[in-house]
């Protein structure tokens, strides 16, 4: 059954995607037409873990709509028509960006009915804002056939009219009478009263404590009025965004820069390692101690990473050290969202961090980037390790390992826990990318962590993913581990710049390691269910800490070998 299910979801999910790249290049498609109503289907029956109880017609999924909401700008539960632009000068007029809370990009309320959202990280951020609307539109209709009597006239009912009552602030609610109004907000939406209490103070904070209610209005409001035809919802793309996305815009742009940057210093022609991951976790073990005045003993002190991540004081502090020490940051103009750290090894005094004793000699550079999302990735690994020409001369790029740190969802383990890939298996298609892993389920023993070996799947949005098809991949012979967006898109690059267009040589190594944010096959520990505080910082830091060994050590190897 669970197979056959699998299959399904499989099905569905290259369906939806389908659909998705067809309406992107249609340029528009009517959320309550034929086309919305075909991607709805197709996430119906995808029935992802994330998006709860989506499929239940009298229950509102609150843990997925702040999921989505957190992902999407404020206000969009108002608006119409909401369109998907490139960045195409916003930011010259008098409009405020909106920065929705878990995702770095920018958003524009045009008017009171148009939302633009500004589209820079290509296909993969084009799904994952459409799979979010999607879901986004069956609760609001879900909200619309609960709260309407549905009927030429639409009548609102007794609990929809108390709502309203208390979104229009007309009227001042006494504490009781606000419980009074969440019990009529709970029965409508079918949860507990203690579910909708808390739900109301999750989405609520002291400058706007009636979201929830404002977000449930407006959503069925929106939604009434396209029933209704008097204001049906639209989603645009726009005809620069359509020019764009696939060309590698923005990731020519921010290698190009990266590049400079490197020859300006006069480092283009050294050893170079490349570190896809946070923006403070290397920088934090390479200058946290002499920035803090901290000796480092035997052991790791992962109580002061702790600290610094709880204390922005802290954080400034190691940041100013880190620059005054000569650390390069390349901080992104491209729009590609992705900042840059570079680090000359040559410069680094290492004696007071935990490679101290390595006794490394070399004159290597460590680049770090921030994360890409989902097929970015290909787009700026494939521009970065691309030859480099500067006043006619052409630079091969002298790339000796790659390396990639992220989160991911974990199938065999818990949230914190440490996942080793030993190839990447692309969802939905024929593609697999087996390689040698620099790093070893050997080199995480560790007593509170636990760590697992073997296939990571890549997959089209982890927004799409449902039990069936994780456990199909975990339990048969793919034997899979885990789920994450970019490990595919990543090989793909390396491997075609190190093998084919022999852009780099191809005696380097790669080390791939991801800690768990979820599990998305445990009930309350799914991406919904919330982030991994600082659950997240000791993985985070012993996968740093194993991935600059192995390029300490190999760099110490080189230069015996010259000797």
């Amino acid at each position: 059954m669970t197979n056959s299910r699998a299959r399904e979801t499989t099905e569905a999910i290259e369906r939806l995607y389908i659909s998705m790249r067809h309406l992107f290049y249609r340029g528009f498609f009517k959320p309550g037409g034929v086309s919305g109503e075909s991607i709805r289907s197709l996430l119906k029956t995808i029935n992802p873990e994330i998006y709860g109880t989506m499929n239940i017609p009298n229950k509102l999924e609150l843990d997925g709509l702040m999921y989505v909401l957190d992902r999407l700008p404020e206000g969009i539960e108002e608006c119409a028509f909401i369109h998907l632009t490139s960045d195409e000068g916003f930011d010259k007029g008098s409009f405020e960006p909106i920065v929705p809370k878990k995702r770095r990009r920018n958003c524009y309320r045009i008017d009171e009915h148009q939302m633009n959202i500004e589209v820079l990280l290509g296909r993969s951020e084009i799904y994952d804002i459409l799979t979010h609307l999607t879901f986004l539109f069956i609760e609001a209709d879900k909200i619309r056939n609960l709260a309407f009597i549905q009927d030429e006239n639409w009548k609102p009912t007794r609990a929809f009219k108390i709502i309203e009552e208390v979104v229009k602030g007309e009227k001042k609610f006494s504490r009781r009478e606000k419980e009074v109004a969440i019990i009529h907000l709970s029965s409508l939406i079918g949860r507990t009263f203690d579910e909708t209490l808390r739900a109301y103070n999750t989405f609520g904070d002291d400058h706007n404590p009636d979201r929830l209610f404002k977000i449930i209005y407006n959503l069925g409001k929106v939604s009434l009025e396209d029933a209704k035809q008097t204001r049906e919802r639209e989603i645009h793309f726009s005809a620069i965004l359509k020019e764009r996305v696939g060309h590698h815009y923005f990731g020519e742009k921010w290698a190009n820069k990266v590049k400079e940057v490197l020859f300006e210093n006069n480092l283009h022609m050294r050893p170079l390692h490349i570190i896809s991951a946070n923006m403070h976790s290397v920088k934090n073990m390479l200058y946290g101690n002499e920035a803090l005045k901290k000796k480092h003993h035997h052991d790791v002190d992962y109580k002061m990473y702790e600290e610094i991540s709880n204390k922005k004081e802290l954080r400034d502090k190691v940041s100013k050290y880190a620059l005054d020490e000569g650390m390069i940051h390349i901080a992104d103009k491209s729009g590609s969202n992705i900042d840059v750290q570079i680090i000359d090894l040559s410069k680094t005094n290492l004696k007071n961090t935990p490679f101290g004793d390595i006794k490394f000699g070399g004159d290597d550079v460590v680049m770090v980037f921030d994360y890409a999302f989902g097929e970015q990735a290909f787009e700026v690994m494939d521009e970065l390790l691309r030859p480099f020409e500067h006043k006619g001369e052409v630079y091969m790029m002298h790339v000796r390992s790659v390396s990639i740190m992220g989160k991911a969802g974990i199938l065999t383990g818990e949230k914190g826990d440490i996942m080793i890939p030993t190839s990447h298996i692309f969802e939905g298609t024929a593609d697999n990318y087996p390689f040698e892993n620099a790093l070893k389920l050997d080199d995480f023993h560790d007593e509170e962590l636990k760590a697992f070996e073997g296939p990571m799947i890549t997959v089209l949005g982890t927004s799409l993913q449902n039990r069936d098809i994780l456990s199909y991949f975990m339990n048969t012979s793919w034997k899979a581990i885990g789920l994450e967006m970019e490990g595919a898109h990543y090989q793909k690059a390396i491997q075609v710049a190190s093998k084919i267009r022999h852009h780099i040589a191809p005696d380097l190594f790669v080390c791939y390691a991801y800690y768990a944010s979820d599990n998305p096959l445990e009930t309350g520990s799914t991406l919904s269910s919330g982030g991994l505080g600082l659950t997240g910082v000791k993985p985070t830091y012993l996968i740093t800490l194993r991935i600059l060994e192995k390029i300490l050590k190999s760099g110490k190897k080189e230069v015996a070998a010259k000797k």
